[in-house]
């Protein structure tokens, strides 16, 4: 399985993007798919996530109201819509996914995750 993250971009603060993640040797159904964001010189963190089948979708305090995830299931595909973007929000942006039940660690959790895209760089000037 690989995972394709890409979407990134240069904008200004207050504009808007659309990251994607695609799966290639899978389909997403019974996954969990996470986006997380790493900043220059910080950890990687949550921003959000979407349980394929059920559709609960989970968010970090600071993208709530800003940030939309959701599911294409024809393109196999996870979007992260990315609005009102602040120049806090400048970081690389890498997808995840996990198939399966689990019930070792939560959504915001990279452990959960088994599988990793390569990242897709966004930067927002202010």
């Amino acid at each position: 399985v690989q995972l394709q993250a890409s979407g990134g971009g240069l904008v200004q603060a207050g504009g808007s993007l659309r990251l994607s993640c695609a799966a290639s040797g899978r389909t997403f159904s019974s996954s969990t798919v996470g986006w997380f964001r790493q900043a220059p010189g910080k950890e990687r963190d949550f921003v959000a996530a979407i349980r394929w089948n059920v559709g609960s979708t989970y968010y970090t305090d600071s993208v709530k109201g800003r940030f939309t995830i959701s599911t294409d299931n024809a393109k196999n595909t996870i979007y992260l819509q990315l609005n009102s973007l602040k120049p806090e929000d400048t970081a690389v942006y890498y997808c995840s996914a996990r198939w399966g039940v689990y019930r070792d660690y939560g959504v915001e959790s990279q452990a959960l995750y088994d599988y990793w895209g390569q990242g897709t760089q966004v930067t927002v000037s202010s």
